[in-house]
């Protein structure tokens, strides 16, 4: 249940990842607005995690869950029925809509802390990836619904802005989907102990402040490299649209979806922390390459081998951090990382928007790589010698 709701919410953020930049465009906005408002989103994003952290233990972690994807909903009703700048802007903050293209949102957080529940810590790496593998499976059929409006438009008497419309409206049946199998969660994974803490213990403050921190990094790294900024590169770039943009990100999401596996079966031979940095780095170095290929072909192949490595990072990272803390600590440290990565994530957008509109269109493909590798080697320089239980 779990996996499903969390697989409709990837596959609508999937979607949205993949249409809001081009939408944005068809209405009027600049590379500078685009930047804006997908900062926007993501920022509501942060907010949302950072509720959730306080509250979902309290609240309930299926009542969380629940409102979380209702909000999703109403942002993408509100981009159905307004164009004005100004609401849109305001629709994107408060429906926390998603121009990353993956799920990294408050949901999220409620979900980390739930899955640990649910087995032991030899399988708890293998959970998380299977867990990934579910959310990148959405995201893909997220990006293959993106082809949508391009699909849309070859009808007659269908606009560009009416096409948009009625693919957000998938948007919205799919968060209200997710909403719905939120509520059919058993009592079993909601907050075990006998009060939600409020503090970290001293003993997990240091680390979690250190990861969250490093993630932070990373995340605004990420933020310069959203698949709406790449979407809009790619537009912008070599002259395609969705219906080429949504198949090459649903074959990005496959590969990031088997790479989840392949990190399971490499963190139990090298361990988590090697698996984290030596598959991210490459990744990072193979981006950096993309811009300077000669013809889209070739800026696929690149940016497709890149993405099966990028990905390996995220389940062997969720896994790591809820196994050095203690469980009643897991929603909180799992909530102030994501809070921290959603924050990052909503400053960078604006800042690669307008790179792209001053500097160069490619700009943030090669600014984003490189806070990356200084974040893969910090990463290991502070924690390759602190492992989790089932390595010691």
């Amino acid at each position: 249940m779990i996996y499903t709701c969390a697989g409709l919410r990837a596959c609508a953020v999937g979607l949205s990842g993949i249409i809001l930049a081009l939408h944005l465009a068809a209405i009027g906005f600049n590379p500078g607005t685009i930047g804006l408002a997908i900062s926007l989103g993501l920022l509501g994003c942060a907010l949302g995690t950072w509720v959730v952290t306080s509250a979902a233990d309290r609240l309930g972690r299926r009542t969380s869950l629940c409102l979380l994807s209702s909000l999703m909903a109403l942002g993408g009703l509100a981009f159905i029925m307004t164009t004005r700048h100004a609401l849109v802007m305001a629709s994107a903050l408060l429906g926390m809509v998603n121009g990353m293209g993956r799920d990294r949102g408050a949901g999220v957080t409620v979900e980390q802390a739930m899955l640990p529940q649910t087995t032991t810590a030899s399988n708890r790496t293998a959970v998380f990836a299977w867990y990934n593998l579910v959310v990148d499976a959405g995201h893909a059929v997220g990006s293959l619904l993106g082809g949508l409006p391009s699909w849309l438009r070859a009808h007659p008497g269908v606009s560009p802005l009416t096409s948009y419309q009625w693919t957000w409206g998938l948007y919205c049946v799919l968060c209200v989907a997710a909403a719905g199998f939120a509520l059919r969660l058993t009592k079993s994974v909601e907050f075990a102990g006998a009060a939600p803490i409020t503090t970290l213990s001293p003993a997990s403050r240091p680390l979690v402040a250190k990861f969250a921190a490093l993630s932070g990094l990373d995340s605004f790294a990420g933020g310069f490299l959203t698949t709406a900024l790449l979407s809009y590169w790619f537009f912008r770039r070599f002259g395609v649209d969705e219906s080429l943009l949504g198949p090459l990100f649903c074959i990005v999401r496959i590969a990031n979806g088997l790479s989840h596996l392949g990190a399971a079966w490499l963190a139990r031979r090298i361990g988590l922390v090697k698996t984290m940095v030596f598959t991210h780095l490459p990744s990072s170095l193979l981006l950096m390459t993309v811009p300077f290929a000669p013809n889209l072909p070739i800026a696929i192949i690149l940016f497709l081998v890149r993405e099966s490595l990028v990905e390996m990072d995220v389940p062997t990272r969720q896994s790591y951090l809820v196994a050095i803390v203690n469980e009643a600590e897991r929603t909180r440290a799992s909530g102030l990382t994501n809070l921290t990565r959603n924050g990052a994530w909503a400053v960078a957008p604006v800042i690669a928007g307008s790179l792209m509109r001053s500097l160069s269109l490619s700009a943030p493909l090669v600014v984003g790589p490189g806070l990356k590798i200084a974040y893969d080697l910090l990463l290991y320089r502070a924690f390759r010698r602190l492992k989790p239980p089932e390595e010691r």
